[in-house]
């Protein structure tokens, strides 16, 4: 009896998440040891290119982001997309006992959370029906559903882009993440066909003839890069640890409902598998939160300065002046951003 798609898509994206988790280890620990023998990465250095560690860090997050890819072609994107949480949970037990980071009791709740809702989700996904060929997803994607969500999509970032940015971008954290998170949806999307393009030509079913394998390369170039546009600018404007959990929640939310209306992921489902599915997810989005929470704690405890001023020797009050600045706690939280963008 052969394996399911989505078995072989559920032990990619666990994969992906185990290689991206452990990828943060090895830059942190990498970017460490170049900081003792030269200028630190967040003050402008760049000694931690010389470092081999470094390097192992990166190519496990490649590794971790093809494996992520392929794991698209195999299972729906309701199954893979938020598995990409699991990386957050290894990133942090590995801190815990690799770097002595110590895993506060929210964050520990918050893998739990990650942990219980990727499970109800694994036990009632839907099973993956691969297209097969070009023509047939280009079918999908012509469909009046689908054409209704991407023009909705485009009308949507076209606004956002013209009228909202100028005006509200600097001071609204959703006008940059909901661009990301509308044009993510449609980066997964086409990601996918590409992938199940690729499989079929290796599988002797050629598909590079097809115009249409490249306007979806086209759309997922397109995609990518307005995404990632927007996604600095976010993340140059505003914190990190706010910035991450909204955008996860809004990319991973926009994916599963472009994914459902293309590719029809719960056709023949029932209603109560289809609440359950939504349930784990809101469970794991919880969990999210609550992780980013809690690495949010404490960073800002670590950031405190111990410079103080005794007012009142009776009373004993002291003052506190915290010299961490924003960009310092950007920097800081950086590698725990980067789990999120892969499920994409």
């Amino acid at each position: 009896m052969g394996v399911s798609n989505n078995v072989v898509g559920l032990s990619l994206a666990m994969v992906s998440s185990a290689f991206i988790g452990a990828s943060f280890i090895l830059k942190k620990k990498g970017l460490r040891r170049a900081g003792k023998s030269g200028a630190r990465a967040g003050v402008g250095g760049y000694t931690y290119l010389l470092e081999p560690l470094w390097w192992a860090g990166m190519i496990t997050m490649l590794l971790g982001e093809a494996a992520n890819f392929v794991a698209y072609v195999f299972a729906p994107a309701v199954l893979v997309t938020p598995l990409g949480a699991l990386s957050i949970i290894v990133s942090s037990v590995l801190a815990h006992f690799m770097l002595k980071e110590r895993l506060q009791r929210l964050a520990i709740l918050g893998c739990l959370s990650c942990i219980v809702g990727s499970i109800v989700i694994v036990i009632h996904a839907p099973e993956e029906r691969t297209p097969t060929s070009v023509q047939e997803i280009w079918d999908l994607a012509t469909q009046p559903a689908f054409l209704a969500y991407a023009g909705s999509t485009l009308v949507l970032v076209i606004a956002l882009v013209l009228h909202f940015e100028p005006r509200y971008g600097q001071t609204n954290i959703l006008i940059y993440l909901g661009i990301c998170s509308l044009m993510g949806s449609l980066t997964v999307v086409s990601i996918k066909a590409i992938g199940i393009a690729v499989k079929l030509t290796l599988e002797g079913i050629s598909q590079v003839a097809y115009p249409q394998t490249w306007l979806f390369v086209t759309v997922a170039i397109v995609c990518v890069v307005s995404q990632l546009n927007y996604l600095n600018k976010a993340l140059d404007t505003f914190n990190t640890a706010i910035v991450s959990p909204i955008y996860y929640v809004m990319f991973t939310t926009l994916t599963i409902v472009a994914s459902a209306i293309m590719f029809k992921d719960w056709s023949g489902q029932t209603i109560s598998s289809i609440v359950s599915e939504f349930c784990g997810l809101l469970t794991i989005l919880s969990g999210t939160v609550l992780l980013h929470t809690a690495r949010e704690q404490e960073i800002a405890t670590a950031s405190a300065s111990g410079v103080s001023w005794q007012v009142d020797r009776a009373s004993a009050i002291s003052w506190y002046i915290s010299i961490g600045t924003d960009d310092l706690l950007k920097n800081v939280e950086e590698d725990y951003f980067v789990a999120l963008q892969s499920s994409g």
